[in-house]
């Protein structure tokens, strides 16, 4: 067998086990959307590709709304990961550029640092952070718990440190002579990273919105002990009363994962390019 046909054999295999790989993993969403608008019975016998219309989505998606109150979870998670998103976000920006372009005794350890924080994992601060809430409650008489900043604030500071580390990296891969050009025309150090720095890192600043979005949208944990009443509780906490409820009612439950999932998906598929572009950037960079 020559060199040629070797070469095409290997991309030909490449190719199958990409697509056997593409399968498999859209083969789940697209069971999904499919049996939303299906009935119980026929997924429960097996039957339920022949039970799929319109007429069913509509049905399943107004009796999902009547049975668990659905987008009240849904409005509660919009504001509590809006602001989180906002000021994780704010803060990635300042502080992964002081770290990429500044160079102050410290720097190199406060990043590292910083990252390490990812590998201590979630569950480990739960209790503490419930008794600290408790704490502030009976001292201050300041609710923190079944609150939506006592939501904000955890995931704030849970999701900021990975953002910052992102950040640092796409900032050190912008030109500071571009910088430093500014600031022979004029502008002062604020204005040239307002002017110039911040528009350069465009796509840097969307991949890491989206990911703090995307992360906190699926947190469960957290949201699961430091609410206890409908009015704060988001949309995990509402899919897992939302099955305890209403158990066999399996196309009201996959209806109620096709609604929450519909608006991940087009925020992600929308920006997908800034994603990669901005994960990538700060992967590589030390």
């Amino acid at each position: 067998m020559d060199y040629k046909t070797k070469r095409k054999i290997k991309r030909i295999a490449s190719q199958v086990l990409l697509w056997i790989a593409v399968i498999i993993v859209i083969f789940p969403i697209v069971y999904l959307v499919a049996i939303s608008g299906s009935t119980s019975n026929s997924i429960r016998t097996g039957t339920e590709f022949q039970h799929i219309s319109i007429h069913r989505y509509i049905k399943n998606f107004i009796e999902m709304q009547k049975n668990a109150n659905f987008f009240n979870y849904f409005k509660n998670s919009l504001i509590v990961i809006t602001i989180t998103t906002f000021i994780a976000l704010t803060l990635s920006i300042f502080a992964g550029y002081a770290l990429a372009k500044f160079k102050f005794p410290g720097s190199n350890l406060f990043g590292i640092t910083m990252l390490s924080t990812q590998l201590i994992p979630p569950t480990l601060i739960l209790i503490p952070m419930y008794l600290i809430f408790i704490t502030i409650q009976r001292t201050i008489g300041l609710q923190l718990i079944d609150t939506y900043y006592g939501l904000i604030i955890p995931y704030v500071a849970i999701f900021t440190p990975m953002s910052i580390w992102v950040m640092r990296g796409f900032f050190a891969n912008l030109p500071s002579e571009l910088e430093e050009a500014a600031r022979i025309d004029g502008c002062s150090r604020f204005q040239a990273f307002r002017l110039i720095m911040l528009p350069l890192a465009t796509p840097g600043i969307i991949a890491t919105g989206i990911f703090i979005f995307l992360t906190a949208w699926d947190e469960l944990m957290l949201a699961s002990v430091l609410t206890t009443s409908a009015k704060v509780q988001t949309i995990p906490i509402g899919i897992r009363l939302f099955i305890g409820r209403i158990q066999n009612r399996f196309d009201l439950t996959m209806m109620a994962a096709l609604v929450i999932t519909i608006p991940v998906a087009i925020i992600f598929f929308a920006l997908q390019k800034y994603f990669v572009q901005g994960m990538t950037a700060g992967a590589v960079k030390g």
